[in-house]
């Protein structure tokens, strides 16, 4: 949902709208303890669920957590199919809870290429929470910005949109993002500084914030460091500080 870039939505408020995450630096975590990398995205589910209740006591409306992009399946068969399994079972334990607090679950990308076990407790868990108000968390799941951009104009050509039709707004309503709003602080972990095809459309104006905490070790105050810097920000949206006084031009 593209925002009018005019005025952030926040403009008199310190905390973030829509926050996402690039959770990164499990295989790293693990490699330095002399374990497996499995373990190490064993150890980042923990920090998952506790991120979603802080983000959701201060008031985030929206969640978004780089999970598995598309690149992703390029790694050792044993772990994809590993992290496939620890995804699942990772919904079956806690769906219900995070249900309890009030979590809508949304998934973004390529659901047909996920295992045919995964897609049915993913389609479940979307089912279950479906109507919660209390913070939306999109689940980027086989996931590619630029083939998320590929598959909207894919869909809008199939519609027979004319050419002079095609605006922001049109194109927004095709992605995967459609009815969420924009990201208004990116977060990635691990010291990496890079989106890595994380919304590649949706982020043109978020604040990006890269903290060098692997994902097991990020926590509430490493979150708490990244709303702190958000909140001193200001956000022009490629427009100019309004002056507070206009000078005359009279002589």
């Amino acid at each position: 949902m593209p925002q009018d870039k005019s005025q952030s939505p926040n403009e008199n408020q310190n905390i973030p709208i829509h926050v996402a995450i690039i959770m990164d630096g499990n295989g790293r975590w693990a490699k330095s303890r002399g374990l497996p990398r499995l373990f190490g995205h064993q150890a980042g589910s923990k920090t998952v669920k506790k991120i979603i209740s802080a983000c959701l006591e201060r008031g985030i409306k929206f969640l978004t957590l780089y999970t598995f992009s598309t690149e992703n399946w390029s790694r050792p068969v044993f772990e994809v199919k590993g992290l496939m399994t620890l995804i699942g079972d990772y919904i079956d334990r806690e769906a219900m809870k995070l249900h309890k607090l009030g979590v809508r679950f949304k998934h973004l990308g390529r659901l047909e290429g996920l295992p045919k076990f995964l897609q049915e407790k993913i389609k479940k868990a979307i089912e279950l929470t479906e109507n919660n108000l209390g913070i939306t968390v999109c689940v980027a799941l086989n996931y590619g910005g630029r083939n998320d951009i590929i598959d909207a104009v894919k869909a809008i050509l199939a519609s027979g949109i004319k050419p002079e039709e095609i605006t922001e707004e049109k194109v927004a309503e095709y992605l995967a993002t459609r009815g969420i709003p924009e990201p208004d602080l990116v977060i990635r972990t691990s010291g990496e500084n890079r989106l890595s095809n994380f919304l590649v459309w949706e982020t043109a104006y978020s604040e990006l914030f890269f903290t060098p905490a692997l994902w097991p070790d990020f926590t509430v105050e490493n979150l708490d460091e990244a709303l702190e810097s958000y909140s001193k920000r200001k956000r022009r949206f490629g427009g100019l500080d309004v002056p507070e006084m206009t000078p005359s031009l009279e002589t």
